[in-house]
C-alpha cells in the first residue's frame, strides 16, 4: 500500500512539473478548412471564447504562446493576437507600436532588430518581468496548428505580406486575418478565395457596404461592437439566416467591472442577447461563466 500511495504521489508531482504544452490541451483541430468552415457556421445556442491577445490572466504575458496555452488548459477557445515588425522585418508579436508596456525594453519596436528583441523579457498585466520571450508570428503559427484558430489584427503588416506568411504555411485552416471594410476583405479573398475573415461591420452602414460587395458569407465571423446594445438585434437576425457568427468583444467594456460576478453576468448576458463569440482580456473567466 506503502508502494502504491508513493507511485501516485511521485506521478502527481511529475505531473505538476510538466510544462504546459504537455498537459492536456483543450483542441481545435481542423484538418482541411472546410471544416473549420462548418464549425464556425451559426448554430442555435453556440458559445465560442476568443483571447484577446491570448489572457492576461494567471500572471501571463499577452500575445504569448505560453497565454494562449494557459487558455486552452481551461477551455477550447480561439485568438486574436497583434503582429508587428521589427528593424530586420521580422514579424514578432508585440501590441503596442513601443516596447515599454508589454516588455523590459523601451523605444518603438521598428527601431530594433530580431536579434536585439530576444533579450529582452515579456511582462504580465500588472508590470512584472516574466520569464518568457517575445514570439514571432511564425512561430505562433507552427505552434497553433491542431491546436486553435489565430486570428490576426491588424497593425503595420503590410497586407501582402501576412498574405503571403498565410500562404507559405498553408494555414487557411487555423489562420485568419481582421479587416475593417470591405476593400480589405476584398484584398484577401483574392490572394485566395479560402481565407477566413473577422469582418468588422458595426454600422448600418456597414452593413450595407457589404451587401453590396457580393463578398461571400460562408468564410467570415463579424465583429459588431463592445456591448449590448438594443442595435444589435437587427446584426443578429441579418447574420444568422445567413449562417454568420457575431462577435462582441467585452476587452473595453465588461472586463474592466470590478468584480468576478459582475463580469460573469455580463458574459452570459452577451451570449444571452444573440452574440455567438465573446473576445475577452479573461477568456478563463468567460469559460466559467458560462460553464
Amino acid at each position: 500500500m506503502k508502494k502504491t500511495y508513493f507511485a501516485l504521489f511521485t506521478l502527481m508531482a511529475l505531473m505538476q512539473g510538466l510544462p504546459a504544452s504537455a498537459q492536456k490541451l483543450h483542441k481545435l483541430n481542423f484538418k482541411k478548412v472546410e471544416d473549420m468552415y462548418a464549425y464556425f457556421k451559426y448554430a442555435d445556442g453556440k458559445k465560442i471564447i476568443s483571447g484577446h491577445r491570448g489572457t492576461i490572466e494567471e500572471q501571463m504575458p499577452e500575445n504569448s504562446i505560453p497565454s494562449m496555452e494557459a487558455v486552452l488548459k481551461h477551455t477550447s477557445a480561439i485568438f486574436e493576437i497583434d503582429p508587428r515588425l521589427t528593424k530586420d522585418g521580422v514579424p514578432v508579436m508585440v501590441h503596442d507600436a513601443t516596447l515599454d508596456r508589454t516588455t523590459t525594453g523601451t523605444g518603438k519596436v521598428s527601431d530594433f532588430t530580431w536579434k536585439e528583441l530576444q533579450k529582452l523579457n515579456l511582462k504580465d498585466h500588472k508590470g512584472n518581468p516574466t520569464k518568457y520571450k517575445i514570439n514571432t508570428l511564425e512561430e505562433m503559427i507552427k505552434w497553433a496548428k491542431g491546436k486553435t484558430v489565430l486570428n490576426l489584427d491588424k497593425k503595420d503588416l503590410p497586407m501582402e505580406m501576412t498574405a503571403e506568411i498565410i500562404r507559405k504555411h498553408n494555414a487557411y485552416a487555423w489562420v485568419w486575418v481582421t479587416v475593417h471594410n470591405v476593400e480589405q476583405a476584398k484584398f484577401y479573398l483574392d490572394k485566395n478565395p479560402k481565407q477566413y475573415l473577422s469582418m468588422h461591420i458595426k454600422t448600418k452602414a456597414d452593413l450595407e457596404a457589404f451587401k453590396a460587395s457580393g463578398l461571400p458569407y460562408d468564410r467570415m465571423i463579424v465583429y459588431i461592437g463592445p456591448e449590448i446594445k438594443a442595435s444589435n438585434q437587427e446584426m443578429y437576425s441579418f447574420f444568422k439566416e445567413k449562417g454568420v457568427l457575431c462577435m462582441i468583444s467585452s476587452a473595453p467594456t465588461y472586463d474592466k467591472l470590478p468584480t468576478v460576478e459582475e463580469r460573469a453576468e455580463k458574459y452570459r448576458a452577451v451570449f444571452a442577447d444573440g452574440a455567438t463569440v465573446l473576445e475577452s482580456d479573461l477568456p478563463i473567466e468567460v469559460s466559467r461563466a458560462i460553464e
